[in-house]
């Protein structure tokens, strides 16, 4: 259908630019008044002729008034004798400007012959547009199986990446800089009888700069970079897949010194054999296609794959055996420090005021990754545009931490005078227990302006990274996550649908505590839910709890133990602080946020702290 809607498009418009060339062209056949030669006599006599063009035996006349004419002249006789003899005066015929033309006759005939032409042209065309485009359709399928990798040269500055424009990895980087040594270098190895390493796998969360760090090492070692996603080699036709990855390594071991980075590799690189109904055939077929390439390398090619991804424990074991993907580096997300430098990097081409400081802003998002402080950073050069301002302020960042956590704000979305009081009591209870037990990160921002999903938030931010946390540490948790759960009892004694998001946290964390470490003390040292031998179709449906049934209703006893300690923990601090769970709930009403410092000072304030 897309191929007799492009020949209909490519037909008519060879069918204008015929009908504009026969307008052109019929514009020399414009159509003149014809007269008798008896009346051409009586115009010559009376003066008001001045030019009679002669052309064969037809007469092209021009009167004073520019009016053009056209006559006929006999054959057989000349003009001046055929004037004569119809008795013009021989003063008023020296008087006319007499000339002889050869007809043209190639435009004669092209004029009359356009008009049948013109539809057997059209024929011809669409026929031609039509044999051309079966014939691009037939190289396409010549090319279906070729390798659709988009190659990065050394020489190709611009998108060139270096060790150095990828901020943080300190490890990753270290580890990466012998595979730049390796292409290199690679005699210095050969010689000494040690074999160059295959295959790197760079695990980590998604945005924490395993492409970029691909590129780096092939911009450091100078050799071509060969970047395809896993999910490129599949195709709806059987054997597509295997075909690019053979074509993909062929053109790798031609460029070779090389590295081929293949993104998303559980696309194709999940276990074998799992899940309801097996494994998809032409997936399998792909896989197996890379595992033979893998094996396929001698040891004098320099050809090194990388392959990212964020779910290893999907892949299957044969990518990961000695041989294959002989290297794996695991890309944390970024620290404080490593934040700063993301920023300062990101920020190298926005225009910043002079009270920006990026360690206050690293110091207050945890848990981004390279990815989120890149968006950061370009989100509040947005905002900074759109108020018309040429430099990016220290606002500009915090207001775009609060975007990317949470959305943007909905002051459209306009509260009720209950739902407003009703949202200020949940958020004040929220940082109240918060303030309260030390082992919470402090309160940064309270506010009830909604933003993305939510109608307002309490943000707590940690002081330091921390990568180990306390049973006491999650218990103090669940009492702030359900602090507005029982700020709404204690000030209404009526709940709201207002904490259901707030509910479900709690409870996935009361469970994680049960199940996922250790932390109760009925049910002991055990784990739980860890099995992922289903890893696509099916997983849920066919996977069965690894314990008993009256396991399971000492977990839920505990879970709901658990919930219900906090939600008292919760109660008895509000309880206790009624006076400033109203007077913070007040002030949010009337200001709708209270930042850290102004916190800080309320709670001293009320004795709080």
């Amino acid at each position: 259908m897309q191929l007799l809607s492009k020949n209909i498009v490519g037909a008519l418009l060879i069918l204008m630019m015929l009908a504009f060339l026969y307008t052109s062209l019929m514009g020399a056949f414009k159509e003149v008044k014809e007269i008798s030669l008896s009346d051409l006599v009586g115009k010559i006599n009376g003066g008001e002729v001045i030019k009679i063009v002669v052309r064969d035996s037809d007469l092209d006349i021009t009167l004073k008034d520019n009016t053009e004419l056209k006559s006929k002249k006999e054959n057989e006789a000349a003009l001046s004798e055929t004037f004569k003899n119809y008795g013009v005066a021989e003063d008023k015929l020296r008087a006319v400007a007499l000339g002889v033309e050869n007809p043209d006759g190639a435009l004669y005939w092209v004029g009359v012959s356009l008009p049948f032409l013109l539809p057997f042209l059209l024929i011809v065309a669409f026929f031609w547009l039509t044999a051309r485009q079966v014939q691009r359709a037939n190289i396409q399928a010549f090319t279906f199986g070729q390798s659709r990798a988009r190659i990065i040269y050394p020489n190709n500055a611009k998108e060139r990446v270096l060790f150095k424009d990828v901020a943080g990895a300190k490890e990753a980087k270290e580890e990466l800089v012998e595979i730049v040594d390796f292409l290199k270098s690679p005699k210095k190895f050969l010689d000494i009888g040690a074999r160059i390493p295959k295959g790197v796998l760079l695990m980590g969360a998604p945005g924490t700069g395993k492409t970029m760090l691909a590129k780096a090492v092939a911009g450091e070692a100078g050799v071509p970079f060969f970047h395809m996603s896993a999910s490129e080699f599949v195709e709806m036709f059987v054997g597509v897949g295997a075909s690019r990855v053979r074509d993909l390594f062929k053109m790798a071991k031609k460029s070779a010194p090389a590295i081929i980075f293949i993104d998303e590799i559980d696309a194709v690189g999940r276990h074998r054999g799992a899940g309801l109904g097996g494994g998809h055939d032409e997936r399998e077929q792909t896989l197996n296609q890379i595992l033979v390439e893998l094996d396929g390398f001698e040891t004098n090619e320099s050809v090194i794959v990388m392959a990212a991804t964020n779910r290893p424990d999907v892949l299957d074991p044969a990518l990961l055996r000695p041989g294959r993907f002989d290297r794996r580096v695991i890309l944390d997300l970024p620290d404080i420090n490593d934040r700063e430098d993301i920023l300062k990097i990101h920020s190298k081409t926005k225009p910043l005021d002079d009270s920006v400081n990026l360690r206050r802003i690293a110091e207050r998002t945890p848990g981004f990754s390279g990815a989120d402080l890149a968006n950061l950073v370009n989100e509040s050069a947005i905002l900074a545009a759109r108020e018309n301002r040429k430099q990016v302020m220290q606002l500009d960042l915090i207001n775009s931490i609060e975007k990317v956590l949470l959305g943007p704000e909905r002051r459209s979305h306009i509260l009720s005078d209950d739902e407003k009081k009703i949202s200020a009591y949940h958020e004040a209870g929220h940082a109240l227990v918060a303030a309260s037990l030390p082992e919470v990160d402090p309160v940064h921002k309270i506010s009830i302006i909604a933003r993305g999903r939510a109608a307002g938030f309490t943000m707590k931010l940690p002081t330091e990274d921390r990568h180990l946390y306390s049973k006491t540490h999650f218990l103090s948790e669940l009492a702030v996550s359900l602090g507005g759960y029982a700020a709404e009892l204690v000030s209404f004694g009526e709940l709201t649908t207002g904490a259901s998001d707030d509910l479900k946290k709690a409870t996935d964390l009361a469970r994680a505590l049960v199940t996922k470490y250790g932390m109760s003390e009925k049910v002991g040292p055990l784990a739980f839910g860890g099995r992922e031998d289903y890893v696509f179709l099916g997983k849920d449906f066919s996977a069965t709890n690894d314990y008993s049934e009256t396991l399971a209703t000492l977990i839920d006893s505990e879970v709901s133990a658990f919930m219900k300690n906090a939600l008292k923990r919760a109660k008895d601090i509000l309880t206790r602080h009624k006076k400033s769970l109203d007077a913070l709930a007040q002030k949010l009403i009337k200001e709708e946020t209270v930042e850290r410092d102004e916190f800080t000072k309320f709670i001293h304030a009320h004795g709080v702290a």
